[in-house]
């Protein structure tokens, strides 16, 4: 094996390893997305049926493998904030987040 193939060889190797952890970054968001909004709808459902809104939103949250670190009701709409959290190997462990908002039409 020639020094140009094996640069060749590292340099396919560290492209692979970004396009893996930029999905999987990607994947954390959309998830994160698919949370706020599930948790929101519940949160909402439940404020209109006079239950806590914020047990409801928190309850699907983590059915759904995220984190809820917000919940607030402002008038009759439940706001959410989600948190997926994804390793990133050696950059470390981040937070994707997404905040959704749902209520009465």
């Amino acid at each position: 094996m020639t020094v140009a193939t094996a640069f060749a060889v590292a340099a396919v190797l560290a492209l692979a390893v970004a396009v893996l952890l930029v999905g999987r970054a990607a994947v954390a968001t959309h998830a994160a997305r698919s949370a706020a909004d599930l948790a929101a709808l519940a949160g909402a459902h439940a404020l209109r049926e006079g239950l806590d809104p914020c047990t409801a939103a928190s309850g699907i949250a983590a059915a759904n493998g995220a984190d809820l670190p917000v919940c607030t009701v402002d008038g009759h709409d439940l706001v959410a904030r989600a948190e997926v959290h994804v390793d990133l190997g050696v950059f470390g462990s981040r937070a994707a987040s997404a905040i959704a908002r749902a209520g009465p039409v």
